[in-house]
């Protein structure tokens, strides 16, 4: 199955488990609510998601004349993707990683940490920029956010449901009787149901963007070899911000692993760098 399809299949997933949840609650007046919350948070989330984690992280725009390499690497990159060239950014953390945000190709932002450029050399650093102009490409931004906010939303939606257990309501049969003890366990249910599918979208979109940036930068073994560099960084320098935010960069700046890597939202490391050798192989 390709990544779009499973991605379209879990976006679908999300949206079903968020008006199941608002009917569950409260009927159809429920359900109403649960897709009119869904659309308003992800309308919010569409003009403003990219402004506000900028911000979060302190990042400053860079003129070319500030960064002429940099910029050079991604205007290259980006006419081999076939898209406008992204504005460029500077995250003053000394913890290597690099995302990239906006709502559309014409309103993307490549951020970099002071930490990657210290640590990376031209070819893998034009490696991870082919990552984050994949993503860009494939509008994962986008779908990232999405399935960000649906899950935040059915995370409200079932501490609604919660706090409505514990009053003897929340939850109702097919005879209209209350069923408190029903609505505490998908209160529960639900949330991690939503969790684990936000992270099988994160992680397939990662998989597919190493695929394109390996395409357009043309130096799979790169990106590889930065892949491995970025772990090891991550691990001895972790980044400061906020969790929520860990899906967006290129490896994860918590950098989970033994059980804690069970629920990452990136794909393990060496995953990721066996597959980009096996398209290194075919190339």
């Amino acid at each position: 199955m390709s990544s779009q399809i499973k991605t379209l299949i879990l976006l679908a997933a999300l949206s079903a488990i968020i008006l199941f949840l608002g009917a569950a609650m409260g009927g159809r007046v429920g359900l109403v609510f649960a897709l009119v919350l869904a659309l308003g948070m992800n309308f919010f989330s569409y003009w403003y998601s990219d402004k506000i984690v900028l911000r979060m992280y302190k990042a400053q725009m860079l003129e070319p004349h500030e960064a002429p390499e940099l910029h050079a690497i991604v205007e290259d990159l980006a006419r081999n993707a076939g898209i406008p060239k992204p504005r460029v950014a500077l995250i003053p953390q000394e913890a290597p990683n690099a995302f990239a945000t906006g709502r559309d190709p014409e309103h993307a932002v490549v951020a970099v940490t002071s930490g990657i450029l210290r640590i990376l050399k031209t070819d893998e650093l034009r490696g991870v920029l082919a990552h984050e102009l994949g993503h860009v490409a494939n509008r994962d931004i986008l779908i990232q956010s999405v399935a960000a906010v649906l899950a935040t939303a059915i995370m409200f939606v079932a501490n609604m449901m919660r706090f409505a257990a514990f009053f003897g309501g929340g939850m109702r049969d097919d005879n209209g009787n209350s069923n408190p003890i029903g609505a505490l366990l998908l209160s529960i249910l639900a949330p991690i149901a939503a969790m684990l599918i936000q992270m099988a979208i994160s992680r397939s979109r990662e998989f597919l963007a190493d695929a394109t940036g390996a395409r357009i930068s043309g130096q799979p073994l790169s990106l590889a070899s930065a892949l491995a560099k970025l772990q090891r960084g991550a691990e001895q320098t972790p980044l400061q911000g906020n969790p929520a935010t860990e899906n967006m960069f290129i490896v994860n700046p918590l950098s989970g692993r033994g059980l804690s890597g069970l629920f990452s939202t990136h794909p393990p490391v060496e995953e990721r760098i066996a597959r980009l050798k096996e398209i290194a192989a075919g190339l």
